[in-house]
């Protein structure tokens, strides 16, 4: 008996129910108004769904998901809300920006019913009230953003229309959930500026990116010439003292070697014989030096006694006792 009063039951609440106009109608899910129906006692309410009681004309109570009974003639549904999250296309609307050019733009919004009492009772049309509540919202805001600032601002935007939707839908039961800009139309004039715009700017930084390469290549160049003259300068450098430490080395040895020389002539003078050797030293150069002048010139200047070189040797012999005399300190007088 209890099959067949749930079955005739639900049968007359199908064939009782219609759509109410003006209220809250999508493709997939709708808000229903139900006439009394005579024996409605028995009902399944789906999940993610909350029918509005009304007993009397009043409100009573929210049916939860699952098995709930009526009292016929008392109780009738009067809403059904979805408690999904619902989406709605926002109608394409101009708008101005900042700096006075006209927008043509729409988008998408995101919703959820959180309390039902107050999206059934809260107000008429719950869907063309965020509707224009967004347009209205939209308007606003683009009209604080310049053009460009529209297009890189898009998720500041966003969020400042679902902060201000969400503050005037609170009386509604409604949470926003998202709103997302689709489409922002810009006029062709509005469209070719700023397309020369953006085609100067790539011309702009493709010369900075430029010029910056050249001052690159200029000031490497410049080091490597800079660090080319420091490193020749200090082989240069390198080269001197290396030279003037040779040919300070060379000057030393000469004047060593010659000092040795003339110790060695010193003492061969002491000794037995050391004045003929010396004498025949001193001819023997007498006679070079002669046949040098007489091969770099043509013209000989000659002295008066060419013809007897030993009086000459013997001269230079005297010469060189009469030094040896003076080192030793032991002479001071004057030969004749």
């Amino acid at each position: 008996m209890l099959r067949t009063v749930l079955r005739s039951g639900g049968a007359l609440l199908k064939h009782s129910q219609r759509t109410v106009p003006g209220l809250w109608v999508t493709p997939v899910q709708q808000r229903w108004a139900s006439s009394l129906p005579m024996n409605t006692v028995v009902l399944f309410v789906p999940q993610q769904e909350a029918w509005v009681v009304e007993r009397m004309g009043r409100f009573h109570r929210i049916l939860e998901p699952g098995l709930n009974f009526l009292i016929p003639i008392l109780d009738r549904i009067r809403y059904v809300q979805s408690l999904k999250e619902i989406v709605i296309d926002v109608p394409e609307q101009s708008a101005v920006s900042l700096d006075n050019v006209t927008l043509q733009i729409d988008g998408v919004l995101y919703l959820r019913i959180l309390d039902p009492f107050k999206a059934s009772y809260g107000v008429e049309d719950p869907e063309y009230a965020v509707t224009q509540l967004a347009q209205t919202t939209m308007r606003s805001e683009l009209g604080k953003l310049t053009l460009d600032k529209v297009f890189r601002e898009r998720e500041s935007l966003n969020s400042n229309i679902v902060h201000s939707i969400n503050q005037a839908s609170d009386e509604w039961g409604i949470r926003c959930l998202r709103y997302e800009i689709k489409d922002i139309h810009v006029p062709p004039r509005v469209k070719e500026s700023m397309q020369m715009q953006v085609e100067a700017e790539r011309k702009k930084r493709a010369t900075v990116l430029e010029s910056e390469g050249t001052r690159e290549s200029a000031i490497n160049v410049a080091e490597g010439r800079k660090q080319a003259q420091i490193l020749a300068s200090e082989g240069q450098k390198t080269e001197q003292i290396n030279k003037a430490a040779g040919e300070a080395s060379a000057v030393l040895a000469k004047a060593e070697a010659k000092a040795k020389a003339i110790k060695l002539l010193s003492e061969a003078l002491t000794k037995q014989n050391g004045n003929a050797a010396a004498s025949l030293s001193v001819a023997e150069q007498y006679v070079a030096a002669f046949s040098n002048l007489a091969k770099e010139s043509n013209t000989i200047i000659l002295p008066s006694n060419t013809g007897d070189i030993s009086s000459m040797v013997t001269q230079v012999k005297y010469g060189l006792v009469l030094e040896q005399t003076k080192s030793e300190g032991g002479m001071n007088s004057t030969f004749y």
